[in-house]
């Protein structure tokens, strides 16, 4: 029988809303110098808007899981996926609305409430579209087809705060905060308004509505009948250490850029107004790399697959050293991190398509980098630091195509639980700065080796498990079409 064909007309639609979700959450990070100001808030506060839009996933998929339960059944098998897709959209819409009688009312509550909503809406989204990005194709490419997903979020944060910051500051200088509270209406009505056009569209697509997801499962397996039909999707192994692995997943890779601006000024003197080129290429890297992973969601021969392998991780490459040479920042210094990228191309090809290889090649390459990082000094240890970045790119599919993998009906429900453990990404930060605190900010990156030894150890884990419930992960990464 052949393998499933990605429907691409299908998921090009989906992956509109992955560019939201960028598009968004790296464009709240203009909005934290205005309402500091505005607001006459302490640095402490400011983070407020940050909390209040990933408390939301974890407030939002908490929602839905008692939703569910309160219904009898999985909420997204009774409203279908792609009209919670729409409704998520449209919760997203009011949040953005809210920012209207915020500004003219100078709410800094009312602000952080809109925010929150946005977020809640985009945890339902989010529950909905990861499993459809996984399951609109041949099984063994679902994880590529996530990370595509991943790279065109990737471009939304790249281009969120550009046009953001354009429209508040009547400029693309981001660390400018010469802009008044009321400027921040309009491109977040336009926003709202992209929301409600983009609901009404997923709507009358041709997004699947309803998945078989026990058929699913079924195909999976090498041999259905080692399938395991659990009471609740916390009784799977790999969904549940896979919750852990999203939550640390989500806080090392946040904790470590959260970080390195205060090493880099605190330990090497590097000036703020010089640190812009450095944190974007950490946040370059993470496009790069699944870019790198994204070709194997193509159902081409293995040869071109190689060769698409080869060149897009220098293609986002060159994407990152044009972006800051039009900003006018010196980017020679970093052409020499093009022998980090050959390192992550060959972890790559070595994973041979496993999601479970790969996360475990990954979590030793950042383990690796953030040892060298600590260990050295200068260049070599901002290459270091910002590599894990690379190495974080494309762990996200990894673990959550790991942790639904024969989940069956449970899927939805083991999909909320993954979205809920994005508040990882606040809890691991505050760790890493609290023994920052104690020891410095140049050895506080410990937490992050914790953080990918755990990974390790889960991609060896879930490997065993799903084997034991007949789920080959190197038979499903072999079974494709050439």
């Amino acid at each position: 029988m052949a393998p499933q064909q990605t429907r691409w007309s299908q998921f090009g639609v989906l992956v509109t809303v992955f560019f939201f979700w960028g598009f968004v959450a790296a464009s709240n990070d203009i909005l934290i110098p205005v309402f500091k100001k505005e607001f006459a808030l302490s640095q402490a506060e400011s983070q407020l808007v940050a909390m209040a839009f990933y408390v939301a996933y974890t407030v939002g998929s908490l929602l839905y899981f008692g939703v569910s339960r309160l219904l009898g059944q999985d909420l997204l098998n009774r409203i279908g996926y792609r009209n919670g897709i729409s409704l998520g959209l449209l919760i997203s819409a009011v949040g953005t609305l809210l920012f209207y009688p915020a500004a003219n009312t100078r709410s800094f509550p009312l602000m952080l409430s809109g925010l929150f909503i946005v977020g809640l809406g985009f945890a339902l989204q989010q529950i909905a579209a990861n499993p459809l990005a996984i399951v609109m194709g041949n099984p063994a490419t679902g994880a590529q087809r996530l990370t595509m997903a991943g790279g065109v979020n990737n471009f939304g944060t790249t281009i969120g705060p550009l046009l953001v910051s354009f429209a508040i500051f009547g400029s693309l200088a981001t660390g400018n905060t010469e802009a008044s509270i009321e400027s921040v209406k309009t491109p977040y009505l336009v926003l709202g308004v992209a929301f409600v056009l983009v609901a009404l569209f997923f709507r009358f697509s041709s997004v699947p509505n309803h998945i078989d997801l026990d058929a699913l499962a079924a195909d999976e397996a090498e041999d259905a009948g080692k399938l395991v039909h659990k009471p609740s999707a916390f009784a799977y192994p790999q969904l549940a250490l896979g919750m852990l692995a999203i939550f640390v997943y989500v806080g090392v890779e946040v904790s470590t850029v959260s970080n390195l601006p205060a090493y880099l000024h605190e330990g090497l003197g590097i000036q703020t107004h010089h640190l812009a080129p450095y944190v974007s290429l950490y946040w370059a890297s993470l496009m790069i790399g699944r870019w790198t992973g994204a070709a194997g969601a193509f159902e081409v021969g293995a040869g071109v697959r190689r060769m698409l392998t080869l060149i897009l991780p220098f293609l986002a490459f060159g994407v990152y050293l044009a972006v800051n040479a039009i900003a006018q920042h010196d980017v020679s210094q970093f052409y020499g991190y093009a022998l980090v990228i050959v390192l992550m191309i060959a972890a790559t090809l070595l994973s041979r398509g496993n999601p479970a290889r790969m996360l475990l090649y990954f979590a030793l390459c950042g383990i690796t980098a953030l040892l060298i990082g600590m260990a050295s000094t200068g260049k070599t240890s901002i290459i270091a630091f910002i590599s894990v970045g690379l190495f974080c790119s494309t762990m996200w599919p990894c673990i959550f195509a790991l942790a639904i993998a024969g989940l069956g009906r449970h899927t939805n429900q083991g999909s909320s639980l993954l979205i809920m453990m994005i508040m990882g990404g606040g809890w691991i930060s505050l760790a890493q700065g609290a023994l920052a605190d104690r020891v410095g900010v140049h050895m506080s990156f410990w937490v992050g080796v914790a953080c990918f030894a755990y990974l390790a150890f889960y991609a060896v884990a879930a490997s065993r498990s799903l084997r034991r419930q007949g789920i080959d992960l190197d038979r499903l990464a072999g079974d494709r079409g050439h």
